[in-house]
């Protein structure tokens, strides 16, 4: 089962930068395509990045791109998102999931999902 464990979110104000980290659990990562997504309060669910399992490929949220980047280290089972410029409206909580492709169609999540961690850009 491909499932994730997040760490990295927490408080900071407009502008500022926070590095996100998703940790495989029970799985290879190498395998597959995985998906940064984002859910506010109210708000539907959003793809923020993706990145392909082949050719690390990567598809950006037009809300994010030049902000975020998404990276990958299979050795470590890992997947990272670095955001910097951060602002008030990038408040959500962040989770990994396994994803489709790099594509703004198929940057979608499915299967299991974990925990999240919650993202707060304040002023």
């Amino acid at each position: 089962q491909v499932q994730f464990v997040e760490s990295g979110g927490g408080l900071v104000q407009p502008g500022g930068s926070l590095r996100l980290s998703c940790a495989a659990s029970g799985f290879t990562l190498d395998d597959y395509t995985i998906g940064c997504f984002r859910q506010a309060p109210g708000k539907e669910r959003e793809g923020v990045s993706c990145i392909s399992n082949s050719d690390n490929n990567t598809y950006y949220a037009d809300s994010v791109k030049g902000r975020y980047t998404i990276s990958r280290d299979n050795a470590k089972s890992t997947v990272y998102l670095q955001m910097n410029s951060l602002r008030p409206e990038d408040t959500a909580v962040y989770y990994c999931q396994e994803s489709y492709d790099t594509t703004s169609y198929l940057c979608v999540p499915f299967g299991s999902r974990g925990q999240g961690t919650q993202v707060t850009v304040y002023s």
